[in-house]
Formats: C-alpha cells, sequence, structure tokens
C-alpha cells in the first residue's frame, strides 16, 4: 500500500463513490431492466476492477466493516481507521449526490420511488421483517468479511484477489437483495439514504449493529478455521 496516509484515504474515497455510483447507480437507472442479476453483477464487477486499481494504493476496503475487521484481526493499522471511514462515508455521500443529481434530471423521478435504499419491514423489497433483515445482513456481510480475511493468507495467490472478492459480493447481492436490498456496507447505505432522509436514515442502526455483528463473527470463523490449517 502507499506509504502515504492522505494518498490511501483519497483512495478509499474515490473508490467509494465509484462503487456506490456504480452499484446504485445501476439499481436506479436501470434496476427495472437488468433486475436483481443486473444490479448484482454492476455492484461485484466494479469492486472487483476497483480491487486491482486501488487496491496497491489503500488495500480498497471501501467498507467501514472490512476496515474494522482488518484492524481487529490485526492486519491493518489502528492508527488508520478512523481516517479511512471517514474517506468512506463521504466518498459514499458523492456518490449518492452524483445518482441524485442525474435522476433530477428526469421529469417525474421521485426519489420515494426507489434510490437505492436499504430497509426492513415495510421497506424492505419483498417485505422482511426487522429480524430476517438483521439475520441476513449479518451474514452476508460476516461471508464478505470471511472471504477477505481468507484472501490475506501468504498462501492465497494474490492475482485472485479482485475476482474472488468481486464474485462474493455478486452472489451475496444475489441472495440479499430481495431483503434488504442489500448493504453489507454501512458507508452505502448512508451515501443513499442521507439524500432520501426519513426512515432511510432512521433505519440505517439497523445496518450499523449487524455489520459490527458481522465483524465478530468473521474473526471468529477465521481464528477457528485458521487453527485447523
Amino acid at each position: 500500500m502507499s506509504a502515504n496516509p492522505l494518498t490511501r484515504y483519497l483512495s478509499e474515497f474515490i473508490g467509494t463513490c465509484l462503487l456506490v455510483l456504480m452499484g446504485c447507480g445501476c439499481a436506479v437507472f436501470a434496476g427495472a431492466d437488468v433486475g436483481f442479476t443486473g444490479v448484482a453483477l454492476a455492484f461485484g464487477t466494479a469492486l472487483l476492477f476497483l480491487a486491482y486499481c486501488l487496491g496497491p494504493i489503500s488495500g480498497c476496503h471501501l467498507n467501514p466493516a472490512v476496515t474494522l475487521c482488518l484492524a481487529f484481526s490485526n492486519k491493518f493499522p489502528s492508527s488508520n481507521v478512523a481516517g479511512y471511514i471517514v474517506a468512506q462515508c463521504l466518498g459514499a455521500i458523492l456518490g449518492g449526490f452524483v445518482i441524485y443529481m442525474i435522476a433530477t434530471g428526469k421529469s417525474g423521478f421521485d426519489i420515494h420511488q426507489g434510490f437505492a435504499l436499504n430497509g426492513f419491514a415495510e421497506h424492505s423489497p419483498k417485505g422482511y421483517n426487522m429480524v430476517s433483515c438483521l439475520i441476513t445482513e449479518a451474514v452476508m456481510t460476516a461471508v464478505l468479511l470471511f472471504v477477505i480475511l481468507s484472501t490475506t493468507h501468504k498462501s492465497f495467490p494474490a492475482q485472485f484477489t479482485g475476482i474472488t472478492v468481486g464474485l462474493t459480493l455478486t452472489a451475496i447481492h444475489l441472495v440479499s437483495i430481495p431483503v434488504t436490498n442489500t448493504s453489507v456496507n454501512i458507508a452505502r447505505s448512508l451515501g443513499v439514504a442521507v439524500f432520501h432522509g426519513g426512515w432511510a436514515v432512521e433505519q440505517l442502526w439497523l445496518f450499523a449493529v449487524a455489520h459490527l455483528i458481522a465483524v465478530v463473527l468473521a474473526i471468529v470463523v477465521h481464528r477457528c478455521t485458521c487453527c485447523q490449517k
């Protein structure tokens, strides 16, 4: 990674902005045409190319849960955690802002009719309750974090990291879009929620709690499996 912290923060800012722009942008502008599969591929392929472009600079976390998980696993310096998370959240908001500015250029656009928002209960795409959504986000985020931790092994072929993580994110979206519209990244959720306000911001707590649970789950499972090697 780059030795300059500011360069790493800028990388996380730009990367998270592009992840939100590509993934949420696909959902907002083309979701009706490409469906869940298309949106899942948009998120997965965006993370894939960003991993190769920005990985050598910042590690391409683009997700507060990833940063916390790596820090608690002693694979990332704790002194950079706050800077990374701030950069990720600001980048996500910029991505959401770009989507909002484009979307408002179409006559009849209504942010309340769809803005790639994450929610539960009546705001779940298929009406799943709070418990189901909490479980989904915790488990799916833990899967993503476990895979990322696994790619940090010395024996893991580094050239396949982007492909592995990108395909994992795609699979996660295919499972969880109907439940929560798939967050697995509180910065991604925040990036679009701030422009909607109301329930979209009020329900962010569930995703924050789920992702913190996921950090613990991923670390525990990873350590248990590593001990068996």
